[in-house]
């Protein structure tokens, strides 16, 4: 590992109980790695058919006619489903997360191109595929709009249909047919007052290009109902199990007692797998009326266009200080993309997620953010693409205009931060815009980082190189998420606050079953969740089993995402083992013949205080509970926990970047990437490091190379993966991590979770870098991608390849 001084990466043989602290290797880690990992398209039983999709070619077209026979004529061919086949059933459209309503299959007209028109179910997938093409859609286009700027003009085409006349949107009032929603949060007013009276202002138009978390496995289910016993059987890849079984009941109308929902292994979701998609639906439905089980599957090509998006965020900055780059006040905002439905896998109460969190690090007296939704001619989604809703959007736009700040006041970046930091002593934090920081210790983490990475060293560099007419830049971003969603005053899905749970169950033996409310996609759940319970209880990890992801089995959970695990699901692990702890002290007390204030816990046993020798394992402990407890208590070592959150936790961390910028070909070396996180509490400090790392890497790819683009017939472009940049070992850079520890006051364990903050920091550092390197040529800020294609064309811009030093 890069962090040689990190005094938590204690070998697995130093710790018996290999228990919280511990950099034990994962225990899910042997079946991947034998390829004995048990996937969705994995599944099969007998009688299977394959379902495959009709989709439209226009973004924008009515649909005038749909004949199905040639493809019902072919052999092998059972179905071909459009939305008038659903409409009896009213399962034409669907509720999306956000409030709105999407069209499972096209009704009357597509809004996007790919949109889903009609569903083939056949005996093999290879048969759906030709059946597909047998399927004759005539369409009459319509315009088509892509660029939001434009969505609320008089003259912008109508998407909605559905919602004419209809001015009550589910989170406001709604000024245009194509407008979702307004919301605002901070003092209007007082932000706009302390502009008009500042020093010094400053103001950055920047873009989030649409992207796409594009994980190793793409989205797919197998759909089985029985209709013997009416109990409907779903193998589905998602992030959240429970409320995946909670829409299926209520949109079927099947009691959510008789559906069961299994997500098996993951390959990886990163948000893109939180949302009910139509291909599920169609599933379902083919299943029920068929009476045989019915696979989905969709290709890349499909997933890149067609399932949840991330990003797509229009952004404006503003910051209002003094001539020291003090900030007094803060004003953002934004015109945010949601595509063709408003279906962002937003489950909180505001519309724009967590963007409220802009503030960032820093203690900003006043501030307003004020976010527009609006409707366009593109796929809908908007996820938390490795991130808490919209946080990689608040921190970007906070980071780059503090960036801007510092270059109109010629105030070092690391400087500027330095005087605008929330203090230590400040915490708990309340920002401008409604949160309660936690807890924070930034300017220890930044001189580590300027320290380590010899900053002063750095800009004397860059200077001899600027002189030469070399371009090399330095990226320095101090950022604060918002993760562990959340409390349930916060967050809900359709009405379901944001709790999750464990279950934990002691063996008469002392072995232990957990099972849990979320669902691991890769993050080490088995391993860490295990550790957890072995400090707590003194049981060793490995003793522990881990289930997940069956809907049957598991307690009620909201699942995986937004780097809850850590901080919702791992806190209920600690409460459920707290209390079998407590009765496994009732038992030792009995036991040992003395009363419960006269035993103290020693790692794995309870000892009698001041009396060596007299003492009772937990295994010893965990055998009596079946055989030999106090008179009235019931047998067994067994507790749940539904844990419902104070707050959110606020992970933060200081990152550095260096690139070299070859003027003649705009290609980018990242000579170095410097990565300090605090996530409090470190459970297991490998898995935190895979977990950077593998953050970092995504973040590469969406600064350097990630963007779903659109023509102006919104036909997608860059949609399959030799277009769209999924880095390898070869572009990767070398990542160096580093750490500091400032627990959760409010968690039981002290842990904020860590899994999204390196997607999150890295992706401004990146920009920051880039854009250093033409500061000192007044450059403000460059909009992601930076492939060396739009680098190169800034450095003609700047008349820069044909200059010599």
């Amino acid at each position: 590992m890069d962090n040689a001084n990190d005094a938590n990466n204690a070998p697995e043989q130093d710790d018996p109980i290999k228990g919280v602290g511990c950099a034990r290797k994962r225990k899910e880690d042997a079946r991947f790695i034998q390829g004995k990992g048990n996937y969705v398209d994995d599944i099969k039983m007998p009688g299977m058919l394959f379902a495959d999709m009709v989709r439209s070619p226009y973004a924008h077209a009515r649909i005038k006619s749909i004949n199905k026979e040639k493809a019902l004529a072919l052999p092998g061919v059972h179905a071909v489903l459009t939305a008038d086949d659903l409409k009896p059933l009213n399962l034409h459209w669907m509720p999306t997360l956000a409030g709105d309503v999407q069209a499972v299959l096209a009704d009357e007209k597509v809004h996007f191109q790919y949109q889903e028109v009609a569903v083939v179910v056949a005996d093999n997938r290879y048969i759906a595929a030709d059946a597909i093409e047998l399927v004759e859609v005539e369409y009459e286009e319509l315009p088509v709009l892509v660029d939001a700027h434009k969505a609320m003009d008089d003259d912008a085409p109508i998407l909605r249909e559905d919602l004419v006349g209809k001015m009550d949107g589910a989170h406001s009032k709604r000024v245009h047919d194509n407008h979702i929603f307004n919301w605002q949060a901070g003092d209007k007013d007082a932000t706009d007052r302390v502009f008009e009276q500042a020093e010094v202002t400053v103001k950055q138009d920047m873009y989030y290009p649409r992207v796409h978390p594009s994980p190793l496995e793409t989205c797919g289910c197998v759909a089985s109902f029985d209709k013997v016993n009416e109990h409907l059987t779903v193998y589905i890849t998602s992030q959240a199990p429970h409320v995946v079984r909670t829409v299926v009941s209520m949109l079927s109308g099947i009691p959510e007692s008789k559906v069961r929902i299994v997500s098996p292994d993951i390959g990886g979701g990163f948000g893109n797998k939180v949302g009910v998609y139509p291909g599920y639906v169609v599933s379902i439905v083919a299943s029920i009326v068929l009476g045989v089980p019915v696979k989905w599957v969709e290709n890349r090509m499909e997933h890149l266009s067609t399932t949840a998006f991330a990003r797509d965020y229009h952004m404006t900055g503003e910051i209002a200080a003094d001539s020291d780059g003090r900030i007094k006040a803060l004003r953002v905002n934004v015109l945010a993309d949601h595509g063709a439905f408003d279906a962002c896998a937003d489950p909180s109460k505001f519309p724009a997620g967590l963007m409220h969190i802009c503030t960032g690090s820093y203690d900003v007296p006043v501030a307003h953010l004020n976010v527009d939704g609006v409707y366009t001619n593109k796929a809908p989604g908007g996820v938390a693409y490795r991130c808490s809703f919209r946080v990689t959007e608040a921190v970007y736009v906070i980071e780059r205009t503090m960036d801007v700040l510092a270059q109109k006041l010629g105030i070092d970046k690391a400087e500027i931060r330095r005087r605008n930091f929330i203090k230590a002593e400040q915490f708990p934090y309340q920002t401008a815009l409604g949160w309660e920081i936690d807890s924070g210790d930034y300017h220890t983490a930044l001189e580590k980082v300027l320290e380590a990475c010899d900053y002063e060293g750095l800009r004397r560099e860059q200077q001899e190189k600027r002189e030469k007419g070399e371009l090399m830049g330095i990226g320095l971003v101090t950022f604060t998420e918002i993760v562990g969603a959340g409390p349930t005053r916060n967050c809900d899905i359709l009405g379901v606050g944001m709790f999750d749970s464990a279950e934990i169950r002691v063996h008469p033996t002392g072995s232990v079953i957990a099972r849990m409310g979320t669902i691991t996609q890769g993050q080490g759940h088995q391993t860490t969740y295990a550790q957890i319970i072995a400090s707590e209880l003194g049981i060793p990890s490995d003793e522990i089993s881990i289930e997940e992801g069956d809907t049957d089995t598991a307690p009620y959970g909201l699942g995986t995402y937004g780097s809850r695990s850590t901080p919702v699901g791992g806190a209920a692990t600690a409460v459920a083992a707290r209390k079998i702890r407590a009765k496994a002290q009732k038992i030792a007390a009995h036991l040992l013949e003395v009363s419960e204030q006269d035993l103290e816990w020693d790692v794995d046993r309870f000892k009698v205080k001041g009396v060596p020798g007299q003492e009772k394992t937990m295994k010893e402990i965990a055998w009596a509970a079946y055989n030999d407890r106090p008179e009235g208590m019931e047998p067994g070592l067994e507790a749940v926990d539904y844990y419902d959150p104070p707050n959110f936790t606020y992970p933060f961390g200081t990152y550095l970047c260096v690139v070299d910028i070859d003027k003649y070909t705009g290609v980018t070396k990242v000579r170095r990437f410097y990565a300090l996180d605090d996530c409090g509490t470190r459970i297991n400090p490998m898995i935190i490091e895979g977990q950077i790392h593998g953050g970092l890497n995504e973040g590469f790819a969406v600064a350097m190379g990630q963007e779903l683009p659109f023509d102006e017939q919104g036909n997608i472009l860059g949609n399959t993966l030799m277009d769209y940049f999924i880095p390898t070992f070869v572009e990767t850079p070398k990542w160096e991590t580093d750490y500091t520890v400032t627990p959760s006051p409010h968690h039981p364990i002290g842990a904020k979770g860590v899994a999204e903050s390196p997607h999150v920091g890295s992706i401004p550092t990146f920009t920051s870098a880039i854009v250093d390197a033409f500061s000192h040529l007044g450059t403000t800020h460059l909009d992601m991608p930076h492939n060396a294609f739009r680098l190169w064309q800034h450095i003609r811009e700047l008349g820069l390849d044909k200059r010599t030093g």
